[in-house]
């Protein structure tokens, strides 16, 4: 199974169906992005938007964020999710392994994630990546 890993540069019906089909694998309560909202990810400065295709088909996608903060430019990466019948062949690790060399090109002096424990498949895959689970506490405020 070849893995083709691009940045999205514009809303397609093709993209827009795709991510109608992978939010809800990743999310039970966030609905799929709108055309208009991922017009906005694709346009920000901040973020790349990249997708991940087999067989000219988008399986996967990975949101990277890149910030300069006082102490350097950081990347975070967001919202990974690999259709079904795509996983446990090398999708979120090809996703993973463009984010990282984006990350690099732009000067980032780390990169950061989160992953719930239950995404048994998904931990593995950072840890064998390099990433390292780090001693700190997540907060989060909803507006």
């Amino acid at each position: 199974m070849a893995v083709v890993v691009e940045k999205a540069d514009m809303v397609t019906d093709e993209l827009v169906s795709a991510f109608e089909t992978l939010i809800p694998q990743l999310s039970s309560s966030n609905p799929a992005p709108s055309r208009d909202a991922l017009a906005e990810i694709i346009a920000s400065p901040t973020c790349i938007l990249f997708v991940a295709r087999v067989d000219g088909t988008i399986v996967g996608s990975l949101t990277l964020a890149i910030f300069p903060i006082p102490t350097g430019v950081r990347a975070w990466i967001e919202d990974v999710v690999v259709d079904s019948s795509a996983r446990g062949h090398g999708v979120g690790e090809a996703l993973n392994h463009a984010a990282l060399q984006e990350a690099k090109m732009r000067n980032a002096v780390t990169v950061d994630l989160t992953s719930r424990p239950s995404r048994e498949a998904a931990n593995r895959l950072y840890q064998k990546l390099g990433f390292v689970q780090r001693e700190t506490n997540v907060y989060r405020y909803t507006l």
